[in-house]
């Protein structure tokens, strides 16, 4: 890479992992509050609610997050309904996240022992203290591994975004090659700044998992 392009381009790249960090961070953060709602409402198998959110499941993770902003971006104004690019792409991590989420989520609560829960019931606890105490701690140890890939997942996803001409990272990348034809440099830019998003995240997550297993719960 030469040092010119990166003095006369690094601030467009600065901003634009800006913009990749914000909508990533607050799509997997709403994906996470609906991925947790969903998936106790799965486990408790409440009537008809549960029904709802597994056609959202279902209709989430069959279809192409570039389809789900095609229709929030391009399809809802023909309903009066007009989104600001970030919005949009918030919304749209956040939906194809949190079935992602939900299923972590529901899994790991699943794979606990009905027997501690029984335990738990006959030694007077009541069914909240049950959940906070018992099942809660165990579920959220169980289901670092897979919440962890799917926010690195999420992340890597947001590259789509640049279909409806926000100015992250892809965006930024395909515009410069349009441009001036630095293909090399301008790939090879997306991927630094990519690595400097995905690599604390991956290691963040390793030393989450490897300290919840010598604290013992066994994932």
């Amino acid at each position: 890479m030469t040092g010119s392009f990166l003095h006369d381009f690094g601030g467009m790249y600065l901003n634009a992992l800006l913009v990749t960090l914000r909508i990533s961070a607050w799509g997997i953060l709403i994906a996470f509050v609906i991925g947790f709602i969903a998936s106790l409402i799965q486990y408790y198998k409440i009537p008809v609610v549960r029904q709802i959110f597994a056609v959202y499941i279902e209709l989430s993770r069959n279809t192409p997050l570039l389809i789900q902003l095609f229709f929030l971006y391009y399809g809802l104004p023909k309903l009066g309904i007009v989104l600001d690019r970030e919005v949009t792409a918030i919304i749209g991590i956040a939906f194809l996240g949190g079935s992602y989420m939900a299923e972590a989520f529901r899994s790991s609560l699943e794979s606990i022992d009905s027997a501690q829960i029984q335990s738990a019931l006959s030694l007077g606890m009541t069914p909240s203290q049950v959940f906070f105490h018992v099942l809660f701690p165990q579920a959220m140890a169980i289901s670092v591994p897979p919440l962890v890939a799917n926010v690195i997942f999420l992340i890597k996803e947001s590259s789509v975004v640049s279909a409806i001409a926000l100015a992250d990272l892809m965006y930024v990348a395909k515009d410069l090659i349009g441009l001036y034809y630095n293909t090399g440099e301008a790939l090879l830019m997306l991927v630094i700044c990519y690595l400097i998003i995905l690599l604390p995240v991956s290691i963040l997550g390793s030393i989450i998992e490897r300290r919840l297993r010598y604290a013992g719960f066994g994932i």
